[in-house]
């Protein structure tokens, strides 16, 4: 039994090689499309142009999508703070809010700075969720159109407090 040399055998075609290089390259590079998107989805996420983009292919393969972040969706619809009267020292604040971002958002951090009657500024504190929601238990995030209510007390930092301020952040 012969066997053929090497150099005698027939080569494949130049254009099948060729065809197979180019659907390996264009594998290669949706593969790579694929990994970039996935690592930068979060930020992708961010944008609202992308977000249903992003969301799509997350439900679709199983991947999760951060929660939009928009504080200047956040409305208020109205806020007091007034001193407790049986409690000295201490003051109730009390806001209603509600999401008017096109996606639900994770509750949003409270800024509360409090003045004196020459605007001078007695006292800011940032309230994340967890100081103004306690341990009530509520969704983590905030439906689009979604109103809540907020109430929880401070020690009151200087008797001269006359205004108040609230700002989403």
């Amino acid at each position: 039994m012969s066997r053929t040399p090497s150099f005698a055998l027939r080569d494949t075609p130049v254009a099948t090689r060729r065809r197979g290089e180019w659907l390996a390259l264009v594998a290669l590079a949706l593969a790579l499309a694929g990994q970039l998107f996935l690592g930068e989805r979060a930020a992708l996420a961010t944008n609202a142009h992308w977000r249903p983009v992003v969301a799509t292919v997350c439900d679709a393969i199983g991947c999760s999508v951060p929660a939009w972040r928009e504080p200047t969706a956040f409305v208020m619809l109205a806020r007091d703070v007034i001193a407790v009267p049986e409690r000295p020292g201490v003051l109730r604040v009390q806001a209603s809010f509600r999401n008017d971002a096109r996606w639900a958002q994770a509750w949003p951090a409270l800024v509360l700075t409090l003045s004196d009657a020459d605007n001078r500024t007695l006292g800011t504190r940032r309230f994340l969720p967890r100081d103004y929601l306690g341990d009530a238990p509520t969704s983590s995030l905030l439906a689009p159109g979604q109103a809540s209510q907020l109430a929880f007390d401070i020690v009151e930092p200087s008797p001269n407090v006359v205004a108040f301020d609230f700002r989403f952040d």
